[in-house]
């Protein structure tokens, strides 16, 4: 890599990036219906028990649930807050 085409990466406007990225993935979403995002997380599940075949352990499960009641209990309680209004 030459000095210039680093230059040329940390000059580049990252707010107009960030909008194409937004863009080009909104329209993946749409053309795919949000299969797009259900295909990433089974091709990134896929790698992670290829790197660790023994996952998710049952620690790790038990873990991941435990977050899910968290945050369950979180949202029923902002639920409440606005209902009361």
């Amino acid at each position: 890599m030459d000095r210039d085409a680093i230059r040329a990466f940390v000059a580049r406007d990252r707010d107009r990036v960030a909008a194409l990225k937004r863009r080009h993935h909104a329209g993946r979403n749409r053309a795919t219906r949000g299969r797009s995002g259900l295909e990433a997380g089974r091709a990134l599940r896929e790698y992670a028990r290829r790197v660790r075949p023994d996952w998710p352990t049952a620690r790790d499960r038990d873990a991941d649930f435990a977050q899910h009641v968290a945050l369950k209990r979180l949202l029923d309680r902002a639920a409440r807050a606005f209902a009361a209004r």
